[in-house]
């Protein structure tokens, strides 16, 4: 599965949790805006910002979702993550991240799980020289369950890495939510080969 931009964003959106509330609990997401040629190397990349994200608040921390894309919004079906790796190149641009870190997480209709083991270099101002590559290990003890549903249901991370519906980035545990702009390019999925 791999995001090269070369047309678009290709779905990828951020999560505004305070405008799903007051608008009635219709989820919002805010679709991120392309930059054609202004990737690492002169390729694409979609950016973010905070005036498109807000604090989800039912997530234990408390996250934020800059960066989600559902599969079923592009025709796709859920994906078995087990053992695959992720590579994806990030940047920020005037943004405050309050201390914390930014994660890759994995949800289905159930769960989402964070991979807190492995915390995303974000290049300051300027893309970093090699993209953040992260095996996405089936080990309970490297991820963090942020959410199991309304009432809650928890979901093993083997059974949310193998039928995962939807993935993304996020910023957890800050005091004072994010600012600033997050940009992403190169973002793909390596699956592992199964017997």
């Amino acid at each position: 599965m791999t995001n090269s931009f070369e047309k678009g964003p290709e779905g990828w959106c951020s999560y505004d949790y305070h405008s799903s509330v007051i608008s009635g609990w219709r989820e919002t997401f805010i679709l991120s805006t392309w930059r054609p040629g202004q990737g690492p190397y002169g390729s694409n990349c979609i950016t973010v910002d905070h005036q498109q994200w807000s604090a989800d608040t039912p997530e234990q921390p408390i996250s934020i979702l800059p960066l989600i894309l559902y599969r079923n919004w592009m025709n796709l079906d859920p994906i078995d993550l087990r053992g695959a790796t992720l590579s994806v190149y990030l940047r920020g641009d005037d943004l405050n991240t309050r201390g914390v870190a930014c994660y890759f997480w994995v949800n289905t209709t159930l769960n989402r799980w964070h991979l807190v083991s492995h915390p995303l270099q974000i290049g300051e101002g300027c893309w970093t020289a090699k993209p953040n590559r992260v095996g996405l290990v089936n080990d309970e003890s490297q991820w963090h369950n942020s959410w199991a549903g309304l009432p809650p249901k928890l979901q093993s991370l083997d059974d949310a890495l193998a039928a995962t519906t939807s993935y993304g980035f996020a910023f957890v545990g800050f005091l004072s939510e994010v600012t600033g702009q997050l940009s992403m390019s190169h973002f793909k999925l390596t699956t592992a080969k199964k017997n």
